[in-house]
């Protein structure tokens, strides 16, 4: 009888950062920042968005609460050049810190 293993999962090096999710340059990732950068172009300079928003404008009729880590990605490689900005009760907060709803708004360069 003959043991088939599964097949492994590249492991991140230790100390390495988490991964962000698709990378930029991939149809997702492009597609998701797009929709973040769509969405507040047609807002108000000094208003927000919901991530959820971005989730529901990308997936049509398909399940937008699969795509919500994604957006959330998405939103935390645009604060990497000040594109936009993570909110949590009106205040900038570190992306990926802490707990609870976040809304995203364009950057204050």
């Amino acid at each position: 009888m003959q043991h088939q293993t599964e097949p492994r999962t590249p492991q991140p090096a230790p100390g390495a950062a988490p991964d962000d999710g698709p990378a930029p340059g991939t149809r997702t990732g492009d597609e998701l920042e797009s929709a973040i950068l769509g969405l507040l172009d047609r807002r108000a300079a000094d208003a927000s968005i919901c991530p959820s928003e971005v989730a529901r404008a990308v997936a049509g009729d398909g399940d937008w609460r699969a795509l919500m880590e994604p957006v959330r990605e998405a939103a935390r490689r645009l604060t990497r050049d000040g594109t936009v900005e993570i909110t949590r009760g009106g205040e900038v907060v570190e992306p990926g810190t802490g707990k609870g709803p976040v809304r995203i708004r364009r950057g204050r360069r």
